[in-house]
């Protein structure tokens, strides 16, 4: 009940409001490397959760920030809870520059993995070089694949109360962001 009070009062704040789509960023002398991660389930302890980060995921995916990487969020949130979701991410501590790209129909929210992979094309396509991925389901995975994402560069990560991680092409599951943060560290090079 708690949840649908929760819903209501969103619906009323937010109108449905929907995240315009974002474009995809020229690549720069600079910075032409990119992370992109899953939002719900993967930021999130779970798809229901929306509200709530993960423990340190924050710190971790801000780690990858400052190593140079672009970083880049795909997600198919429902349109009650998209427009909150910039906002969201600043609260929570996420990196600013970063690219936010959301589900924009019925259609696309349907098939995730060919949504997440047609955005993760444009990428390629303007010269930008997808170097690590992180996500909790297997849609995800089925996009990184066909984005071109080598498993060793995939992460899953497990959803709260989850036995494990769902199927997929990734090096490793993941119980949160806080057991990942000196492989960040230590194994994945700077992009500078």
């Amino acid at each position: 009940m708690r949840l649908f009070a929760f819903a209501a009062m969103a619906l009323g704040v937010s109108g449905c409001a929907q995240v315009p789509p974002a474009e995809v960023p020229p690549t720069s002398a600079t910075q032409h490397h990119v992370v992109v991660l899953d939002i719900d389930g993967t930021l999130t302890p779970n798809n229901a959760d929306v509200f709530e980060p993960r423990p340190s995921a924050a710190e971790a995916v801000g780690a990858l920030s400052k190593k140079g990487y672009k970083i880049v969020y795909v997600t198919t949130r429902i349109p009650l809870f998209q427009s909150m979701l910039p906002k969201w991410l600043q609260d929570n501590g996420f990196p600013d520059g970063s690219s936010l790209h959301i589900a924009q129909t019925s259609e696309e929210r349907a098939d995730p993995s060919d949504f997440k992979a047609g955005i993760l094309a444009l990428y390629s396509q303007k010269g930008w070089s997808l170097d690590y991925a992180y996500g909790d389901s297997s849609t995800d995975f089925t996009a990184y694949a066909k984005a071109g994402i080598p498993r060793e560069h995939v992460f899953a990560l497990k959803r709260r109360d989850a036995k494990v991680c769902q199927d997929g092409a990734y090096q490793a599951c993941l119980d949160g962001w806080s057991e990942h943060l000196p492989y960040i560290e230590r194994e994945i090079p700077s992009a500078r």
